[in-house]
């Protein structure tokens, strides 16, 4: 605690400095607009995922179905073909729809 001026002056300002600040602030402001999620961008892919679900299981069970009933209607086997066939379709709908929710997202 003396009274003795102390050994350096402080620095002023400058002027790079300041120019230098805002440019940052302006770089940051960017990258924070280009990293904020869209409105509605999630719900989105949710919405196409469970429409390709659908897809695949109505395909699956329709498919199967209307094959079933021309191999049925070709070779007279009433109702196996369809059953059969439609069944098929079936398995092979669902296994679409666990391949599809096993995937990593995009």
């Amino acid at each position: 605690m003396t009274d003795e001026p102390p050994a350096r002056d402080p620095i002023g300002e400058d002027a790079r400095i300041d120019a230098l600040d805002e440019r940052l602030k302006a770089a940051r402001e960017r990258e924070d607009g280009r990293n904020r999620p869209v409105a509605g961008a999630e719900a989105d892919a949710n919405y196409r995922m469970g429409n390709r679900v659908l897809a695949e299981l109505i395909g699956g069970i329709g498919g199967g179905a209307f094959v079933g009933w021309v191999i049925d209607w070709a070779a007279g086997t009433s109702p196996w073909g369809l059953l059969v066939v439609m069944f098929l379709g079936i398995i092979v709908a669902f296994r679409n729809i666990i391949r599809i929710s096993s995937r990593r997202p995009d």
